[in-house]
């Protein structure tokens, strides 16, 4: 049954990158673990402008990428009751700053702070998120082969302090990309 979420998910956003001239650098999965929880995204980037690059020297520079992405999230412990599993969707954009080799091979840096909507408020293991509007942070290394890219990633969901309880959910990220 998740198989056909996912899929008809990732159709889904093929069909909002043709309808929003969003043109793919490159597509990816990520596995997120938290405590008592899980999350896998699917997500499609596109670059920044080759103009918005800043910092070149000695073969470097910044510059970043848009993010736009769908996770599945499976609380392993709702409402406190172990056991007790729902699932939530997050849809997310984010720019993304990535310091990196200006060929775009080898190691990077990045950070990034973005928007998220969850399909519901999370209340899992001690956790709560009173809102369905979440900022998500993160900070990631990673390399870039030809096509592939590899990660691991720390990321962080908050609604910032907009609405009480907001404990904050912190996931470590690894992230597998295909560059187009």
């Amino acid at each position: 049954m998740h198989f056909k979420k996912l899929f008809a998910t990732a159709a889904a956003l093929l069909v909002a990158q043709s309808a929003f001239a969003f043109d793919v650098n490159s597509a990816y999965v990520e596995y997120g673990s938290a405590s008592k929880v899980r999350m896998v995204r699917l997500g499609a980037t596109q670059d920044f402008k080759p103009e918005w690059s800043w910092f070149n020297s000695n073969g470097t520079h910044l510059t970043g990428y848009w993010d736009a992405s769908v996770g599945f999230w499976e609380g392993r412990q709702w409402n406190n009751v172990p056991g007790a599993k729902k699932n939530i969707i997050d849809l997310g954009f984010t720019p993304v700053f990535r310091f990196e080799n200006t060929n775009k091979k080898g190691f990077y840096v990045e950070g990034g702070i973005g928007a998220h909507v969850l399909s519901r408020t999370y209340n899992n293991n001690d956790d709560g998120l009173s809102t369905a509007f979440q900022f998500g942070d993160h900070i990631g290394v990673g390399y870039v082969f030809d096509k592939w890219e590899v990660a691991a990633k720390l990321q962080h969901f908050s609604n910032g302090g907009i609405k009480k309880p907001n404990s904050g959910v912190d996931y470590v990220v690894l992230k597998a990309s295909y560059r187009y």
